[in-house]
């Protein structure tokens, strides 16, 4: 695969090259489009909420929905994922409960967090995910490191760490790059090409032919796919995650999409795009494609588009509703996953909080 090309499986009117198809079973291909559709109806939701004023902030994922349910399905559940701001699918479709992933959202008594972490940063150790930090970059390097953990342990786990265009240009970036090169980390870099840094687009972010082929400086392939072609992300993923897992080393992952919507709730982007840039790539939507894939091949139909976007719709709208009434976290969970002995002060505060 070249890192100045672009890997491509399935067109925009959902042909596909039958010599590039991974020819996945039905049941994992019914999947991959759940998962795609349950994200588009939760960022539907929750927009509405944000507008609302029912949440305070939200990112939505729109139109990059491809790249996280194609990894999604490629990892193991021993995996480690380090995402963005647009890869936390990956938790519901590794079977973290969609009520604690609304709840994190609204900050209540149900997040795991506990409401200490900002909205749409979601995490749980209970499926090997770690929050992104809104400092562009920074989980970059932590899933490198994760990954020469898991490789001087000697076990087979592969960390996969995801950023967008504009982190890029972070010195965290680079130096991961050379770590992951040099030593050989087990480790899969995903970069998100989405054409925009929220107002900053692609040719003001570098001058690199493309993201991929940044990879060769350090010594390691870089491969560019078309990141609204899901069946063409997940082949790529998975030949990545197998590789890394055989002990042959990184892979810089451009997946080359486009943000529908705005960078996040608090964003405007009619003021720095042009809709008709919008609407080019509208034709190019994930979804639509991949749906078409799955019609072309006899596996989908209108009945059951139907019947799952009705179910989809009834199953987030119950959540919210229930998760919405809950109380905030307790006060006592001030306390709690500090130190792993409190100090004296903790407990004298913790006892006058009574």
């Amino acid at each position: 695969m070249d890192p100045e090309g672009l890997f491509q499986i399935v067109r925009p009117d959902g042909t596909f090259d039958a010599s590039l198809d991974p020819d996945l079973p039905a049941n994992v291909l019914h999947g991959i489009y759940r998962a795609m559709m349950l994200q588009r109806t939760l960022d539907r939701r929750m927009m509405l909420l944000q507008r609302q004023g029912r949440v305070g902030f939200y990112g939505e994922i729109r139109g990059q929905e491809a790249t996280p349910a194609a990894f999604g399905f490629a990892l193991r559940p021993t995996d480690w994922v380090f995402q963005g701001l647009r890869e936390s699918l990956i938790m519901l479709i590794r079977g973290f409960p969609l009520d604690r992933f609304v709840a994190q959202v609204f900050g209540n008594s149900l997040d795991e967090l506990k409401g200490r972490q900002m909205p749409s940063h979601y995490a749980s150790r209970s499926v090997n995910q770690v929050s992104w930090s809104s400092c562009i970059g920074p989980q970059v390097p932590q899933a490198v490191g994760a990954a020469w953990a898991a490789k001087i342990r000697g076990d087979d786990t592969v960390c996969v760490g995801f950023l967008g265009d504009g982190a890029t240009s972070e010195a965290d970036f680079h130096v991961a790059m050379n770590f992951a090169g040099v030593f050989k980390a087990p480790c899969v870099l995903v970069v998100q090409n989405n054409h925009w840094s929220i107002s900053v687009p692609t040719h003001k972010q570098t001058a690199s032919r493309t993201y991929a082929v940044k990879a060769v400086a350090y010594g390691f392939p870089g491969v560019r796919v078309d990141g609204n072609d899901v069946v063409a992300v997940y082949r790529v993923a998975k030949e990545a995650i197998d590789r890394a897992r055989r002990g042959e080393g990184p892979t810089l992952v451009e997946c080359v999409t486009y943000r529908m919507g705005a960078h996040s709730s608090s964003d405007d982007p009619t003021r720095y795009r042009d809709q008709k840039e919008v609407d080019e790539w509208a034709k190019r939507d994930p979804v639509d494609r991949y749906r078409a894939y799955l019609v072309g091949r006899g596996l989908w139909d209108d009945a059951r588009e139907k019947a799952l976007l009705s179910a989809l719709d009834a199953e987030v709208l119950e959540t919210i509703q229930r998760v919405e009434k809950l109380p905030p976290p307790d006060r006592s969970t001030l306390f709690e996953d500090v130190y792993a002995k409190k100090p004296w002060n903790l407990v004298e505060q913790e006892r006058e909080l009574g």
